[in-house]
């Protein structure tokens, strides 16, 4: 057993996660990497903590326009457990390069190795890190979006209002003169009440998971919700909405038979309440499941941007 190993439903963590790599597809497990050798203007596997052995990220610059340029961090999905940086299915994601923003993408730490809080103190370190060294890399350090699917879009919404409320900050990663708020949120089909998502599935007639095998959220946390539901609280994005918070653009498919779209509903109308319905766009999309095509084609991708111009190259 490793370091202090942590027991879930009796049993150590470290078999429930391989439970979960067994009955997880290869693909998935294995997700291939896009192809970036066309980008020119590119940074690969910087280290943006302080530890040079830690979670590191890719920086892409535009190519035909001048800089700085505003920023958009991407936070990869893959129920907190797997995934990478440079997951094939962000290609599309390039996009963001036509229109002048860089693009950032960060790796984090996987909940096989660390719980919650880890993984979001080292998404806002990205920031931070994106900041102090903004000059380097010709971008403009008052304009920093962050987009997420599904557990990157938990942890974009949750950089979003825990920066803005100054909360769940670790500064001794590094760059502590810095801030990590951020300016946008583009959450697709992200998490956010933890405690509630196998029931709100359950009522939705959507499959729930084998009551012998920890939930992916558990696994997150590093505790069994059923038992301990107030241990989720800390990683709710609502937990910590305030009147600054950021403008949010939420995007989620009412078949999302693995985050349902009740996760983003209340969330959306607590924002509002909070900033104005004027900073926050929900669109559920009718008949669209996790990850689904639609939420990368170009139509909707319009739609991001048209949101990231909004509220981003306004900034004066």
């Amino acid at each position: 057993m490793s370091k202090a190993e942590i027991m879930l439903k009796g049993i150590p963590k470290s078999e429930h996660i391989a439970k979960w790599r067994q009955l997880l597809p290869q693909e998935m497990l294995n997700a291939p990497e896009v192809d970036v050798s066309k980008i020119k203007h590119k940074w690969l596997d910087l280290p943006y903590t302080n530890n040079p052995q830690g979670p590191k990220l890719d920086l892409y610059l535009p190519e035909n326009t001048e800089g700085p340029y505003p920023v958009v961090v991407y936070i990869h999905g893959g129920a907190w457990l797997i995934g990478h940086k440079r997951v094939a299915y962000m290609e599309p994601l390039f996009y963001v390069l036509e229109h002048g923003y860089a693009l950032v993408s960060i790796d984090y730490t996987l909940s096989d190795q660390a719980e919650f809080p880890t993984q979001i103190y080292e998404v806002k370190t990205a920031v931070r890190f994106l900041r102090q060294h903004a000059d380097t890399y010709n971008l403009d350090a008052r304009r920093i979006a962050v987009w997420g699917d599904s557990a990157g879009g938990h942890l974009a919404a949750l950089a979003g209002t825990s920066g803005a409320a100054g909360q769940l900050e670790d500064l001794s990663l590094g760059w502590p003169e810095q801030s990590s708020e951020v300016q946008a949120v583009v959450d697709w089909f992200g998490p956010t009440n933890l405690t509630a998502m196998q029931k709100q599935l359950q009522e939705q007639g959507f499959p729930t998971w084998n009551q012998d095998i920890c939930t992916m959220e558990d696994l997150f946390i590093g505790a069994d919700l059923s038992q301990e539901p107030e241990k989720a609280k800390p990683a709710d994005p609502t937990t910590y909405i305030t009147p600054e918070a950021p403008p949010f653009l939420i995007q989620h498919g009412d078949r999302d038979m693995v985050v349902p779209c009740q996760q983003s509903i209340p969330f959306a109308q607590k924002l509002e309440e909070a900033i104005g319905k004027e900073k926050v766009v929900l669109e559920i999309l009718p008949g669209a499941a996790h990850e689904d095509p639609r939420f990368y084609d170009r139509e909707n991708l319009d739609k991001v941007i048209k949101f990231l111009d909004r509220h981003l190259k306004s900034v004066k």
